[in-house]
């Protein structure tokens, strides 16, 4: 028998570049109350969300990825024709077929590049970056586009008390190649199908085509049990994050966890005793949850304002839908 080669990859990948892109349109409070019998004070004590951005006609799920991953590859100091594949975590490109990542590809200009999508919620990004990183090691490609993008407007129900002021538009990048330091940790990732209607579309495809109406499928979600669960169990999955990675909470500068509401983001933040040296994302109150989408977001905007800085070691934890959870340490670009 004929011994196959193996190929050779990078001894370390890292982050080499993040982008992002946030919908033009602005939706306050303000905007929400009336159709769900709120009020801006209700919103803000429950999630956090001061307004949310929700994507106008012509920012797409195409064209929202497209502008983001721009802005990544041009960061990370590369051409798009040497990105050799390119990763979407998405769960609202509505096309079954073909994946929207291929699309995306040929609009950057790559040279033919693997593309393909993945679905896992709001974990899907840190899903994508455990990919992408693997890849670069083993030698299956050198420069992986990751992107996270969603359209969540789409899937809402604006009538919704529990959901019409969570979800949120918009897309986030990264590129990550080689390094000569470790620049991505070993991830933490898992699920509990166990839990699996917690979080999810409400209506089947096939459902909503028998029933003769003309209405998109909607999320739903059990919030007070995803609230318990993230809060406690996520905290567990990024303390083994950090226990893998080889590195303490003292080492850890930026905590980017997946923005689904403020009051879990600090429930996770008491739970792992994070010290108050650690800066926290807490973008959900300006964007709302954007799913996949979220944790690009958050990390681009703290990298803009300052709170992270290149050489930052970044503790990322994700969790959604399925219900699907992943978590790294990074070191931000």
């Amino acid at each position: 028998m004929t011994a196959l080669q193996s190929s050779h990859g990078a001894a370390y990948s890292a982050i080499l570049g993040v982008g992002a892109y946030r919908p033009s349109r602005v939706i306050p409070n303000a905007e929400i109350v009336e159709a769900i019998d709120s009020s801006d004070e209700w919103i803000q004590q429950r999630s956090g969300i001061k307004q949310r951005r929700w994507a106008t006609p012509e920012e797409t799920v195409l064209m929202m990825s497209v502008a983001a991953s721009r802005q990544a590859i041009e960061r990370a100091g590369i051409d798009p024709k040497q990105i050799d594949c390119v990763v979407v975590a998405t769960v609202s490109h509505l096309l079954q077929t073909p994946a929207v990542a291929t699309l995306i590809a040929h609009e950057l200009g790559t040279d033919q590049a693997a593309a393909f999508d993945i679905s896992a919620a709001c974990a899907g990004f840190c899903h994508g970056i455990a990919m992408a990183s693997d890849f670069v090691r083993a030698g299956s490609a050198r420069h992986v586009l990751v992107i996270g993008v969603e359209r969540l407007s789409d899937l809402t129900d604006v009538g919704d008390r529990g959901t019409a002021f969570i979800f949120a538009d918009g897309a986030g990048a990264a590129v990550v190649g080689p390094s000569e330091t470790p620049g991505i940790g070993p991830v933490v990732w898992g699920s509990d199908g166990e839990q699996f209607d917690l979080i999810r579309q409400r209506e089947d495809w096939r459902d909503v085509i028998a029933s003769g109406r003309p209405e998109m499928p909607h999320l739903v979600m059990q919030g007070n049990p995803v609230f318990r669960w993230a809060s406690f169990a996520m905290a567990k999955i990024g303390q083994q994050a950090l226990d893998r990675a080889g590195i303490s909470i003292e080492d850890l500068d930026v905590f980017v966890p997946h923005q689904a509401n403020m009051r879990i983001i600090d429930a996770m933040a008491r739970s792992m005793k994070l010290p108050t040296s650690v800066r926290i994302a807490r973008d959900i109150a300006e964007q709302g949850n954007t799913s996949a989408a979220s944790i690009p977001l958050a990390l681009d905007r703290m990298i803009e304002e300052g709170e992270a800085t290149s050489g930052d070691t970044a503790l990322l934890v994700a969790f959604g839908a399925g219900l699907a959870y992943a978590a790294q340490v990074v070191t931000v670009p």
